[in-house]
């Protein structure tokens, strides 16, 4: 199964969660991501899975060798977002719902 057949399944399994959207139709940052009351906490971005998460889980992700943190082409990695490598043994759903408990989705 392709990247973004996956993305598209996870799309499938949190669109039924309330609060979350599936991505907008367009081009540009944001466009491939899911959103949890207009926050993106999950995306596909240059075939990677890549999910917001807190600064220290991104952290042990990176230092165990799982990816690393999501740089958006400014030469600066972001702290509280991981890239996910691929292929990896890592569940895209237990990664993106980790990411909407980030969101706020069970405060």
């Amino acid at each position: 199964m392709s990247v973004e057949e996956r993305f598209e399944h996870l799309v499938d399994e949190l669109t039924a969660v309330d609060g979350v959207t599936p991505p907008a139709p367009g081009r540009g940052f944001g466009s491939a991501a899911l959103k949890f009351r207009g926050k993106i906490f999950a995306m596909l971005v240059r075939g990677h899975l890549v999910v917001k998460l807190p600064r220290a889980r991104v952290s042990e992700l990176v230092a165990a060798g799982a990816g690393v943190p999501f740089d958006a082409n400014k030469g600066t990695p972001m702290k509280e977002w991981f890239t996910l490598d691929e292929p990896s043994p890592l569940s895209w759903s237990a990664l993106a719902r980790e990411a909407l408990t980030h969101a706020g989705a069970a405060r």
